[in-house]
């Protein structure tokens, strides 16, 4: 049997013993009627992880992948977006939204630095943008962004505001519904210490209600909603 390792990273981190025990059952197949209450039982508890009464979208993906259902279903080509970012996993931010076609202005910050609310509200001003995409912890250099600040700008000027929490959730308070976040964006690997392969997204009604026009089919949010 091999050794205790130490995994002294932001993600992945280590799994519990009772997390390691429950991977060890049988396999249930996920088309099975065994299979839904996990799911429905998993679904509700991050609604609860989330702290929101929405729904919550869960993928058999990296956060990568969460990250990328976001784009592909609030951009269209040529809409104007606001991309926030100090470190490595905001210009992913950027690059995924450029991916898809968006007219993307690009507030960057140097690394290290945290996002300032004025900024971009001054942003804002002077060029709409249809939703403004932020990091809450950035993984990269350890600054903890003030989402609550930065989304009650966003809502002023009427933009979504969509947010990286996949090494901020269940590590410092992000609260969904009351900070007014339309997009929430996590993975299975960091704070909520389970293996890699998960990716979620908590989406507000307002987030749904804006899909736009970018093709999509394994992370289109309506058909997952549906299923």
């Amino acid at each position: 049997m091999s050794g205790k390792r130490y995994l002294f990273t932001p993600g992945p981190t280590p799994v519990p013993p009772q997390v390691l025990a429950a991977l060890a059952e049988p396999v249930i197949h996920h088309r099975s009627p065994d299979f839904r209450p996990v799911y429905e039982r998993c679904l509700a508890r991050l609604r609860e992880v989330c702290r929101t009464s929405s729904e919550v979208l869960l993928f058999t993906s990296s956060g990568t992948g969460a990250f990328e259902s976001a784009a592909a279903n609030l951009v269209s080509p040529g809409e104007p977006h606001l991309v926030v970012s100090s470190g490595n996993f905001g210009e992913r931010w950027a690059a995924l939204t450029k991916a898809y076609g968006a007219d993307v202005d690009h507030l960057r910050y140097a690394w290290g630095e945290t996002p300032d609310p004025d900024d971009v509200r001054a942003r804002l001003l002077g060029r709409e943008a249809k939703a403004v995409w932020v990091v809450h912890s950035e993984t990269s250099t350890g600054v903890v962004a003030d989402v609550q600040a930065l989304a009650r700008v966003a809502k002023e000027a009427g933009a979504l505001i969509v947010v990286d929490a996949v090494s901020s959730l269940g590590a410092v308070p992000c609260e969904t519904d009351a900070w007014g976040l339309d997009v929430v964006v996590s993975g299975s690997q960091k704070a909520l210490m389970t293996p890699p392969g998960l990716g979620l997204c908590a989406v507000s009604d307002a987030a749904h209600a804006a899909t736009g026009s970018s093709p999509r089919f394994v992370f289109d949010w309506e058909r997952t909603r549906t299923a």
